[in-house]
């Protein structure tokens, strides 16, 4: 018998004709997102107003430079961080932290994933061995028929059928779904895009921590200097205060003034004590972040003497885009939801199975492997679609289409976010900046005016409230000063964080077509 041939494009229009034919219904449009909203082209903060002058500006920070595509975000830790101290805890952070090791764990459970997907488009093979039996009733089709062909003169001793019959197979079944419309495709590409999604999660993680080891790291060194001035400050005070017991014995002080300077040597010493316990708690976090048990924590240079470059490049958000892990997730998450819904509405077409076999088959064991005899060939084509009750696949893409408008809106506010960050903190470096030139400034000049209210009070020119308020006035502003360098530091590592600072790249396999 002849067998017509068909083109591959007769047959994708016959399937097509045949599909409006059996579903009767229209399938669903494609999902059209809002538009998006437009980056801003340079990093620029709110007006803001100079009550002194009463004008109104708009500042930009001095340190930007918004030509220049290069930001601090391209460079490497070793090299944006110059304490070489921090430079080997950010390598032990990233060789040892266990919430970096479960992101690298998640990549790999999506390059499964993946591997999935790419073999759904590929046809199962299977070795199959099977035996059987079937007991025909005399009076079925099987059983009449089977009868009257061993009375056959046609048929050897060999073709005689038993009743019970055996059935014996070996041979090979394969299975295969032909992607005619792109479903599987569709989850192949979203299963790579999730890929892509995780790994950029295992970069956000190791940004997070690298910002929180040198934040971290700056809060220890801050301490540090906070317990020096304390340490100073109070055997300052003691010192006043023996002093004031010597005046107080010479009819020059009274009790009320020792009293009331013992009280501040106090206040110094308990201020001390806080100042150990977040110590403690500080190097305590920090070895948990270092995915180890506490232990001594190594320093570098001392916080006020710490390097802040005084430029630094931000470029423009449109390489915040590219470069920041969030948003490059989110874009992945988006682009996958949207392989999603194309997948869930290729759904609706007819899906055509094939299931080819080839193998040996008899009714008897001692004739399965007499070949040519016992060679057994065949294929099936199975071609179904959906006619009524729907109501899973409408449902499944109603999903996905909810789950793509979800990711659209979560790229939207994590690009958002980026802007606001970078802006954020580039405001804050700047003004931190000069906050601390500022206070450096009120640290020598009351300095001096402790230096002058001992000698005053040595003379008795000066009472002890003078004093007291001197050297606590003095306290405060050193303790201030150390906190504004600390938030100075903070707003740089957040800028490098912000910028899409502090990863590198895995390889990745590519994504085949």
């Amino acid at each position: 018998m002849q067998v017509p041939v068909f083109s591959p494009v007769t047959f994708r229009v016959g399937v097509a004709a045949l599909s409006l034919l059996a579903t009767g219904c229209r399938v669903p449009a494609l999902v059209q997102q809002p538009r998006a909203k437009a980056l801003p082209a340079t990093y620029v903060a709110a007006q803001t107003t100079d009550s002194a002058t009463a004008t109104t500006t708009t500042p930009v920070a001095t340190n930007l430079a918004p030509r220049d595509s290069a930001t601090v975000a391209d460079l490497p830790i070793g090299q944006f961080f110059p304490d070489p101290v921090l430079v080997a805890l950010l390598d032990t952070a990233l060789r040892q932290n266990p919430d970096l090791a479960q992101a690298a764990a998640r990549v790999q459970q999506a390059r499964a994933e993946l591997v999935a997907r790419r073999g759904a488009l590929l046809p199962t093979v299977d070795a199959v061995g099977s035996a059987g039996l079937d007991r025909y009733g005399r009076y079925t089709q099987n059983g009449v028929g089977n009868f009257d062909t061993n009375f056959s003169d046609n048929i050897s001793r060999n073709q005689n059928i038993p009743n019970p019959t055996p059935d014996f197979f070996a041979g090979l079944r394969a299975s295969w779904e032909v992607d005619l419309w792109g479903k599987l495709r569709g989850l192949r590409r979203a299963a790579y895009l999730r890929m892509l999604a995780s790994e950029r999660g295992r970069q956000l993680v190791q940004t997070d921590l690298v910002a929180e080891v040198a934040r971290t790291y700056y809060e220890i060194l801050a301490t540090d200097q906070e317990l020096e001035i304390l340490t100073r400050n109070a055997q300052l005070q003691a010192r006043t205060v023996e002093l004031s017991r010597i005046q107080k014995e010479g009819a020059r002080a009274t009790e009320l003034a020792v009293q009331q300077l013992l009280a501040q040597q106090r206040r110094t010493e308990a201020l001390t004590s806080e100042a150990r316990q977040r110590l403690v708690e500080a190097e305590n976090r920090l070895n948990r972040l270092l995915g180890r048990y506490p232990q001594p924590i190594s320093r570098g240079t001392a916080l006020l003497q710490q390097a802040i470059p005084e430029q630094v490049q931000a470029g423009l958000p449109a390489g915040m885009l590219r470069r920041r892990p969030d948003i490059r997730q989110a874009e992945a998450e988006l682009l996958a939801t949207g392989a999603e819904v194309s997948s869930a509405r290729a759904a609706f077409f007819p899906s055509l199975v094939l299931t080819p076999y080839a193998g040996v088959n008899a009714f008897r064991a001692e004739l399965l492997l007499r070949a040519p005899e016992s060679l057994a060939l065949g294929i099936l084509g199975n071609l179904s679609a959906p006619v009524l009750n729907r109501a899973a696949i409408r449902a499944a893409y109603g999903q996905a289409a909810a789950r793509q408008a979800e990711a659209w809106y979560a790229f939207q506010e994590t690009s958002l976010r980026g802007v606001e960050e970078v802006t954020t903190h580039l405001r804050g470096l700047e003004n931190y900046r000069r906050a601390y030139g500022s206070r450096q400034q009120e640290v020598t000049a009351l300095n001096q005016a402790v230096s002058i209210s001992d000698d005053l009070f040595l003379a008795g020119y000066a009472n002890y409230l003078e004093v007291i308020t001197a050297q606590r006035n003095v306290l405060d502003a050193e303790l201030e000063l150390v906190g504004t360098r600390q938030q100075e530091m903070e707003q740089l590592i957040e800028l490098y964080r912000a910028l899409g600072g502090g990863w590198t790249a895995a390889p990745l396999p590519t994504e085949r077509r």
